[in-house]
C-alpha cells in the first residue's frame, strides 16, 4: 500500500470514529446537529445516548466505549444526568458497587432532581 492510500484510510477511519449516527438527530433537539462532534461534545452525546436514547443507541455506545471506559464515565459523573432505574441498570451490567450508586442516589441534591423528575 502507498503512503498516500495510507493517509486516506486513516483520515477515513478517523472520520468514521468522530460521526455521531444520523438517526441520533432527535436526541439532540436543542442542538445543531450538524456541530456536534464526538471529539468535542463526547460528554453530552454520551449522556443523551444513556438518558434518551433507544436500546440501539445504547448498543452503538457501548460498542464504542466498552465497559470500562463506560464505568469510568459514569463513576467520574457520579451517575449525574441518569435516573435511578437507568443508573440501577448501570450498575448491575458494569458491575458498579451498590453501596456507591447508593451514595448517589442518596445525595440531598440528587433526590430533590429526581423527585422533580418523576412529576
Amino acid at each position: 500500500m502507498h503512503l498516500m492510500e495510507k493517509r486516506v484510510n486513516k483520515t477515513r477511519t478517523t472520520a468514521m470514529k468522530a460521526s455521531i449516527p444520523r438517526r441520533f438527530r432527535e436526541f439532540f433537539w436543542d442542538y445543531p446537529f450538524s456541530r456536534l462532534s464526538w471529539n468535542s461534545d463526547r460528554d453530552l452525546i454520551i449522556l443523551r445516548v444513556l438518558s434518551v436514547g433507544d436500546w440501539n443507541a445504547v448498543q452503538w455506545l457501548w460498542r464504542r466505549l466498552g465497559n470500562d471506559e463506560l464505568r469510568s464515565w459514569i463513576e467520574r459523573r457520579r451517575g449525574a444526568g441518569l435516573n435511578p432505574r437507568q443508573l440501577r441498570f448501570w450498575e448491575l451490567v458494569l458491575d458498579l458497587p451498590k453501596p456507591l450508586v447508593d451514595k448517589w442516589l442518596q445525595a440531598p441534591g440528587r433526590q430533590t432532581w429526581d423527585r422533580r423528575a418523576r412529576r
